[in-house]
């Protein structure tokens, strides 16, 4: 520890305690405010900075290392640059992508400057919806979920803020927590689609796929309606089907390559296949995201073919984004 002016105590002998609690809460970073408010001097902090005992991260906030940072000693940095604030959109999502560092500030406040790598939000209700015991503190789950929703749904990545909350029910929080939150909130840009994604959520349309499957290639192409997550027994064992067209004995499983990319998850899901095929006589097609997104005209199209040799009398039909016929 550099000593103080004196040349004496050392620099954090006036309440060393506390600031040890803070470096150690805080992950070694510190914002110039609290260096002073627990006894250092000016003076001190420039001492430091050249035995490179600190180093700085932003104007006003210091590290405790000259080495590259962490995530969490960036958002750190980010939120004590812009205090008082906190983490939010992908920043206080767990799961979500981390750079940049979104931070929330009070909705009538202008920084006068933007720390790197962060991007300021000006935020209504900022003082209650904060978990300031978080570190760093960060906007409520079911609050930054919407938030985040919202951002991605403006940008026209509905798929993007569906995958957020999904995301989000899967790890830390549930639909109905999120809805709550929702009537709390007078104006909510996108409020019937983020509505319409919690009640998909909740009745068991568990994935971006499983979303993009009903909205992109069964609702528009005129495909039978499938019940979904549907328990099977064929194997043995309880599981859950992604979609079932019970009556004419097909079923589609939504591979998310994110979570089957890998032997063990090869094996147990051919082994439901072919445990299917021979109890129930049910074929199972399995679709992949870019069946999905890109392709959903063409999956139709064979996934009606396939429900015509079972005994469908309709026809898929054609949707606006469909190619003209050869």
């Amino acid at each position: 520890m550099a000593p103080s002016s004196d040349g004496n105590k050392p620099a954090m002998a006036v309440n060393g305690r506390m600031l040890d609690f803070l470096h150690h809460v805080q992950s070694g970073v510190l914002g110039r405010w609290q260096l002073l408010e627990h006894g250092l001097s000016d003076n001190d902090i420039e001492r430091m900075l050249r035995r490179r005992e600190l180093a700085r991260a932003a104007p006003g906030v210091y590290v405790s290392h000259t080495g590259p940072l962490t995530l969490v000693q960036r958002q750190w940095v980010a939120v004590l640059a812009c205090w008082p604030a906190a983490l939010t959109l992908e920043s206080a999502v767990p799961g979500e992508r981390p750079a940049p560092i979104h931070v929330a500030i009070e909705v009538k406040r202008n920084l006068r400057l933007r720390p790197p790598g962060a991007i300021p939000h000006r935020m209504t209700d900022f003082r209650t919806d904060v978990d300031w015991r978080a570190a760093p503190p960060r906007v409520r789950l079911d609050r930054a979920v919407l938030e985040l929703m919202q951002a991605r749904i403006r940008r026209e990545d509905v798929a993007g803020a569906y995958a957020a909350l999904a995301n989000a029910c899967h790890r830390r929080t549930t639909p109905d927590r999120i809805i709550r939150a929702l009537g709390r909130r007078e104006r909510v840009s996108g409020r019937r689609l983020i509505e319409g994604m919690l009640t998909d959520v909740r009745d068991g349309v568990c994935s971006v796929l499983e979303r993009g499957y009903l909205e992109r290639v069964e609702r528009p192409h005129g495909l039978p309606r499938a019940e979904r997550q549907r328990v099977s027994s064929a194997t043995g064992r309880r599981t859950a089907q992604d979609v079932r067209y019970e009556k004419y004995g097909v079923v589609i499983e939504l591979d998310g390559r994110a979570i089957h990319d890998n032997p063990v998850s090869w094996d147990a899901d051919a082994r439901r296949d072919l445990a299917e095929l021979a109890v129930s006589d049910a074929v199972t097609a399995r679709v992949t995201y870019g069946l999905v997104f890109g392709g959903q005209c063409e999956t139709a199209r064979w996934v009606g073919q396939i429900l015509r040799r079972q005994g469908w009398d309709g026809l898929a039909h054609r949707c606006p984004q469909c190619p003209e016929p050869p």
